[in-house]
């Protein structure tokens, strides 16, 4: 998953008195009634002026994170990991308001797949903007994806440990101040070898998309 510069006060200058005193001298009291009478007089200051200056905060579209179990429906968590609890596990989280993350994962046969849908709510477009380019930034190859967010991108990569092939894709989206990121991944323990390309990355997608649409009913 914030502070604001708080707002300076403005303070009225008074002018100092100097009161003289020396043994055996006493000033009368003409010459210090014009002091006593000049700082009666209004400063000129209006209570408008001397008032702390107000400042707007700009309302957050999202103000908090979805719940991220109920982000992608039951049809398409099982299509794409077979054999998982639809409900989801989800993720503990340090401030569950701002960030918060579900996953699935199970193993049918050799098959074994793994989906995490997450949620970031930042404090601006901006700061969601920095953290999407930065994500992006770690990411190599892949590309835009056309019609999320207002701007998401996509990537697959594979990765072989032991002989055994995993395939991985990773899904990005920014929506004005919050972020939507997936991981999808898959692999066969018996062939040893990972799903195609294709599946693994419009699995991704389809996630993104739904959890998107979870996140557009978060609006303010």
């Amino acid at each position: 998953m914030r502070s604001f510069p708080l707002p300076v006060a403005l303070t009225a200058r008074l002018s100092p008195v100097i009161v003289l005193a020396a043994a055996g001298w006493a000033l009368s009291s003409g010459p210090t009634d014009a002091p006593s009478k000049a700082a009666d007089q209004p400063t000129g200051k209006t209570k408008t002026e001397s008032a702390a200056p107000s400042r707007t905060q700009a309302v957050k579209t999202y103000a908090a994170a979805p719940a991220p179990c109920d982000s992608v429906v039951e049809k398409t968590v099982k299509s794409l990991v077979p054999g998982a609890r639809t409900a989801g596990k989800e993720i503990p989280s340090t401030d569950s308001d701002l960030r918060r993350t579900c996953s699935w994962n199970a193993l049918k046969g050799y098959e074994y797949r793994w989906l995490d849908v997450s949620f970031e709510v930042l404090e601006s477009d901006e700061a969601a903007e920095r953290s999407y380019q930065g994500r992006l930034a770690d990411m190599s190859g892949g590309g835009a994806v056309p019609g999320l967010g207002d701007a998401a991108y996509s990537v697959v990569n594979l990765t072989t440990e032991d002989k055994q092939q995993t395939r991985e894709g990773v899904v990005v989206a920014r929506a004005s101040n919050a972020l939507v990121v997936v991981t999808y991944n898959g692999s066969d323990f018996e062939s040893k070898k990972a799903p195609g390309t294709d599946e693994i990355n419009k699995g991704a997608i389809k996630a993104a998309k739904e959890a998107m649409a979870a996140l557009e009913k978060n609006r303010n």
